[in-house]
């Protein structure tokens, strides 16, 4: 019996510490803390803050506007109240963001697409920030299975009804839940370039991979945090062999059912060729392999 009243007395005085330490993370990390710094998108430049402002900052500089987009995720038109982006990398960063190469957005998951400042000044881009009927500012993704997303902070859309050329690039340089804006005056992701004397279908595929793949996938550590490193230890072309690679890249519901990974965009008239410069890009860096940043070990072959 004294055994049992000494553990009913240990557990009472553990519970109240853990009581105790409860509250302390309560008010050292109050739940409110992320819904109030939920709409802040910080700006940077070659990995130096610039400014960091929320979405009500961002309306009070530019003026809004309602834009009508295809919406790939969803496959229908949308209705978006939208600033213009060129407007707010001018209030931002001034006039000078144009002499860099490449803008990279970074989203809440990691996804993290680079988007080349030519094709800012070729098309007309936009940030959304709410759904135009102040519903909930989500969509459906049918490209990963039917998932209800939340937008915000920001999405960056396309003025792309009537453009083929947008449209065909589906839901790629389309982030979403955007909280970072860098601009890179130099190649963003100089790990991931293939030797200068690569083939032009290696070379052509370097870009494919540029538009559809790295927001998500790192090459020797350069890319998006969202999916696995493709090229280091081992590459991908390594240890699955090609035919299922390319299924992998086209459709890959069909290999693993529920998967996150999209397929490369339905409205891209050429997939097949385009996926098969993917896995030729895949294959010339499956011989160039740098150890990504904090990892010990170059093992270039």
């Amino acid at each position: 019996m004294a055994s049992v009243a000494s553990l009913l007395m240990y557990t009472r005085r553990i519970g109240r510490y853990l009581f105790l330490f409860a509250g302390f993370l309560a008010l050292a990390f109050p739940a409110t803390s992320f819904s109030e710094n939920s709409d802040k998108v910080e700006f940077k430049k070659e990995g130096k803050a610039v400014r960091t402002v929320s979405v009500d900052d961002l309306r009070a500089l530019v003026r809004e506007r309602s834009l009508e987009v295809f919406e790939p995720h969803e496959r229908r038109n949308r209705v978006y109240p939208v600033l213009p982006a060129r407007a707010v990398f001018d209030k931002v960063f001034g006039k000078d963001w144009k002499k860099a190469q490449e803008i990279v957005f970074t989203a809440i998951d990691g996804y993290q697409p680079s988007v080349p400042v030519k094709k800012f000044l070729d098309h007309d881009a936009y940030f959304a920030f709410a759904d135009e009927d102040a519903a909930p500012f989500t969509l459906t993704n049918r490209l990963q299975n039917n998932e209800v997303v939340p937008l915000g902070p920001l999405y960056l859309v396309w003025n792309n009804i009537g453009s083929k050329e947008l449209l065909e690039a589906g839901a790629s340089n389309m982030p979403y839940q955007i909280k970072t804006i860098e601009l890179k005056m130099k190649e963003a992701f100089p790990n991931m370039v293939p030797s200068s004397g690569s083939s032009e279908q290696i070379q052509r595929g370097f870009e494919h991979f540029r538009k559809h793949c790295v927001a998500c996938h790192t090459i020797n550590g350069d890319g998006g945090g969202k999916a696995p490193e493709l090229n280091y230890p081992e590459s991908i072309v390594e240890y699955i062999k090609p035919e299922y690679l390319k299924r992998w890249i086209l459709a890959p519901q069909t290999i693993r059912y529920n998967t996150h990974m999209p397929a490369l965009a339905e409205e891209i008239s050429n997939r097949e060729k385009v996926a098969g410069e993917i896995i030729a890009y895949l294959k010339a860096m499956s011989g160039v392999k740098r150890a990504p940043s904090g990892n010990p070990g170059d093992i270039s072959r």
